[in-house]
């Protein structure tokens, strides 16, 4: 017999933490629907994500290298599917809800623009005067606003506790602005590992990209990353010198291991220590309890310093990414001079957003390529070469 809905509610009753957000408790969506027949609500919000136009659109988008710089190289969509495993473990592992995590995972990217942070500081520098532009708002405004796929509303309407963790994602890039609605000190475990997991998967694999591209060295790495040197030290001693490309995958492997029992281990003990009950005191706690060690932090931070000075400083990546900033701010300025060239949809959204948010609603949903085939069109005509990354 086919499980029911109301089955799969019962089956997270019974398994997940008392802390957990449990589907039977959601707060809904702004748009009322007929419930799901053998899907939680949760479950239906993750299909709706994965289906959506602007989850397809990562898969050529920037993660740190320009898309289609590599085949083996992360893309924003590659990176969003390890990100949405990741936050299925830690979740599973904390007996919470791994459907809501991985929901708020696989959507957390969706309102990146082209070309990286890049792409992102771009448009917020020339939107400061219009509201500005920041990926975790634009991420919710595709999923409430953007997105066109059913009759009766606009966007996906997600449930409220989806569209909290995309509002308050947050990590060491990410400082999601406030939004009404969505005042609790703090989300809910889940969006809070889908914080967490973002950190830790990107850390660790623009690692592995850097040393893919060549661009990072494992030797001048174990000189000055401990958290390399240590992971480098145990797949010596377990395995020996193995051959380049399985021995930078298992020290990769054994980097993300150790920060996985870390931050179990640590969260663990402070959803003991805080006492909560219920998702709503978790909300009510101060700062979030899904967390590193303050150990393990410092050797992030050396990583992440490492990696900023050495990987996303270095010419090879942050040459054309400098250049495909240019080419963002060229479109802007084109379209604003020239609004009837850009696409129906978002013309049609300017009388009510304004010329300028339209536009930039349209340069955020570009893929890397197509903006570059855009800028080669309408700017630089017969001349590929003249800004190209």
């Amino acid at each position: 017999m086919a499980c029911s809905k109301e089955e799969l509610e019962m089956r997270e009753c019974g398994i997940l933490a008392p802390y957990a957000q449990l589907c039977c408790v959601s707060r809904g969506r702004l748009h009322a629907e007929p419930p799901p027949c053998w899907r939680t609500e949760y479950q239906r919000d993750r299909d709706r994500v994965i289906h959506s136009r602007a989850f397809r659109r990562l898969e050529f988008k920037t993660q740190v290298f320009l898309s289609g710089k590599g085949d083996h190289l992360r893309t924003r969509l590659t990176h969003t599917i390890e990100v949405a495993a990741m936050a299925r473990s830690l979740a599973r592992a904390l007996r919470l809800n791994e459907d809501l995590a991985e929901t708020i995972a696989l959507a957390h990217d969706m309102g990146h623009a082209p070309f990286g942070h890049r792409g992102e500081a771009v448009l917020d520098k020339l939107m400061r005067r219009h509201g500005g532009f920041e990926h975790n708002r634009q991420s919710l405004r595709i999923v409430e606003e953007l997105e066109h796929k059913y009759p009766g509303f606009n966007g996906l309407n997600l449930t409220w506790e989806v569209r909290e963790g995309l509002i308050k994602h947050q990590t060491s890039y990410d400082h999601p602005a406030h939004r009404a609605g969505f005042k609790a000190k703090s989300p809910s475990l889940e969006a809070q590992i889908a914080n967490l997991a973002d950190e830790l998967i990107y850390s660790s694999h623009d690692l592995d990209d850097g040393l893919e591209a060549g661009l990072l060295c494992e030797k001048h790495l174990t000189r000055h990353v401990p958290i390399f040197a240590r992971a480098l030290e145990t797949v010596r001693r377990e395995h020996g010198v193995l051959p380049t490309e399985v021995g930078r995958y298992f020290v990769i492997r054994c980097i993300i291991d150790s920060q996985v029992r870390d931050v179990v281990q640590t969260s663990e003990a402070a959803i003991v220590a805080s006492g909560v009950g219920s998702a709503d005191d978790v909300r009510r706690q101060p700062k979030p309890l899904i967390r590193y060690s303050p150990a393990r932090r410092r050797l992030n931070n050396q990583l992440n310093k490492y990696l900023h000075k050495n990987l996303y400083s270095n010419p090879v990546v942050a040459g054309p990414n400098k250049r495909a900033g240019e080419m963002l701010e060229d479109l802007f300025r084109h379209f604003m001079a020239h609004p009837s060239r850009i696409g129906e949809s978002a013309r049609k959204r300017a009388p009510s957003e304004g010329w300028p948010r339209a536009i930039c609603d349209y340069l955020a949903g570009m893929t890397d390529r197509f903006a570059i085939q855009e800028h080669e069109r309408l700017i630089a005509p017969g001349n590929a070469a003249s800004r190209q990354p």
